[in-house]
Order: C-alpha cells, then sequence, then structure tokens
C-alpha cells in the first residue's frame, strides 16, 4: 500500500510514518519506478503497535524494545512486562507529582480568594507567594508550605 493508504488507515501523518521509517521502527519500504513508497500490510499492523506505546506514552526506545519483542518468538514476553513495569511506575511518580502540584496551585487560588482577590495585582499573595526563595515557601503558614 502506499504512505498515503498507510497513514489513512493507521491515523499517523505521512512525515510520521517516514520518521517511524527513518528510525528504524518499522522496516524501509519498497520503491515503485516512480520513486514512492510501498508498504506490505504488516506494516500496518507495526505502525498501530506503535501508534498504541505512543498513546500509552512510552518512549521511542521503550517502543522500539515492545516493536521487536511483537516479532520474537524466542523472546519471552516477561521483557515487555518489564518495560510496562517500569513505564508504570514512572507514570505513578509523575501522578504523584501532579497532585503535589495541584494541592500547591489550589492552596495558591484559595489564598488569594481569601485575602486579596480584587485588590491590586502586585498585593496579590499569589504573585508575593510566587516571588518567594523556596526555603520560605514552604515555611508553614505560607500559602503553600
Amino acid at each position: 500500500m502506499t504512505i498515503g493508504t498507510l497513514a489513512q488507515r493507521t491515523g499517523f501523518n505521512v512525515s510520521a510514518i517516514r520518521y517511524y521509517e527513518e528510525v528504524g521502527l518499522i522496516p524501509p519500504a519498497t520503491r515503485r519506478p516512480s520513486g514512492h513508497r510501498v508498504y506490505s500490510p504488516e506494516v500496518q499492523e507495526v505502525l498501530t503497535l506503535v501508534k498504541h506505546c505512543r498513546d500509552f506514552g512510552f518512549s521511542i526506545e521503550e517502543t522500539r524494545a515492545l516493536v521487536s519483542l511483537s516479532t520474537s518468538d524466542d523472546r519471552d514476553c516477561v521483557e515487555a512486562r518489564e518495560i510496562a513495569q517500569v513505564h508504570l511506575n514512572a507514570v505513578r511518580a509523575k501522578l504523584t507529582e501532579l497532585q503535589n502540584l495541584e494541592r500547591s496551585l489550589s492552596k495558591f487560588v484559595q489564598a488569594c480568594t481569601d485575602q486579596c482577590v480584587g485588590g491590586p495585582a502586585p498585593k496579590c499573595t499569589i504573585l508575593k507567594d510566587l516571588s518567594l526563595e523556596d526555603s520560605q515557601l514552604a515555611t508553614p503558614g505560607r500559602c503553600c508550605g
């Protein structure tokens, strides 16, 4: 199939398919005499796997490893599990970081609502707290400490 058809079937744009070919995630296309790329149906399956890996936030290297595993009968699925577990751990750490960020931002907004909303911007508690040194920001009694 042509690169345009492959793009349509997989949801990738043509430049993404070229990139994945360039970095070795999919095998190189054969070329027609006109120079147009032609891909086998198996490439669509690989690109679907790549798309799902990317949707789940796997890096290019993790995706490369998972694609490699998908075609290796002599390798154990424990390798795929290990890649997924490492990624899950990273996602959980990022989630914790985002939850902490949410709590701090909520405190900023609430302090502004309670203390200065509607007043002059230079006196806003959010701006004052964001201007503090890190050690002062963590002081008990401060907005986000």
